[in-house]
């Protein structure tokens, strides 16, 4: 930034106090392991949100896609590669969604992804959007969360497989020879 400082636009009007958060830090990480969070941070643009500008309710499963695209990408599993090599890709199966206040244009928010169970073909996916906290202090405010459940399936035929042993190894998730 050349040096000049900005100052931070004050919170908009009607905006909710920060309140308990499930995680802080503002930077993307990528984690294994069941119960381990991943999060990423998503900024709220004008095509996200619907003309009241409001993140229109679907939206919210994009920003769901884009964390755990991301999280796969941060443990090295490039999806295209896998599905060419293992002949094999993760498809959604099932979406529960809770939305609890709106996000809004402009808003930076953090998206985050826990692993909460895992089959033989299928992850349970914990998720959630945060309004990122704007001052010092305060805490990141949960706007929706939910559930994902993502199954493995042969690209050949969309039926159902064991995901891939190799796959489980490097999330370091039960059910793979090293854990």
């Amino acid at each position: 930034m050349n040096g000049t400082q900005v100052e931070a636009p004050a919170r908009p009007p009607g905006r909710p106090k920060a309140g308990p958060a499930p995680l802080g830090g503002s930077e993307p990480h990528a984690v294994g392991s069941v119960g381990a969070i991943f999060q990423w941070p998503v900024r709220v643009y004008w095509e996200d949100t619907d003309a009241g500008g409001i993140v229109f309710y679907a939206n919210y499963l994009k920003f769901f896609e884009r964390a755990r695209t991301e999280w796969l990408r941060g443990l090295g599993i490039q999806q295209q590669r896998l599905r060419e090599e293992a002949g094999g890709m993760f498809v959604v199966t099932d979406t529960q969604v809770r939305y609890l206040r709106p996000a809004r244009l402009d808003d930076l928010l953090l998206v985050t992804a826990r692993v909460l169970e895992v089959g033989k073909a299928s992850l349970t996916i914990r998720q959630s959007a945060l309004l990122k906290a704007q001052q010092v202090g305060e805490t990141d405010v949960l706007l929706c969360e939910g559930s994902i459940r993502i199954g493995w399936v042969n690209t050949a035929t969309m039926r159902p497989q064991r995901i891939p042993t190799a796959v489980l190894d490097v999330m370091a998730l039960p059910g793979s020879p090293n854990t």
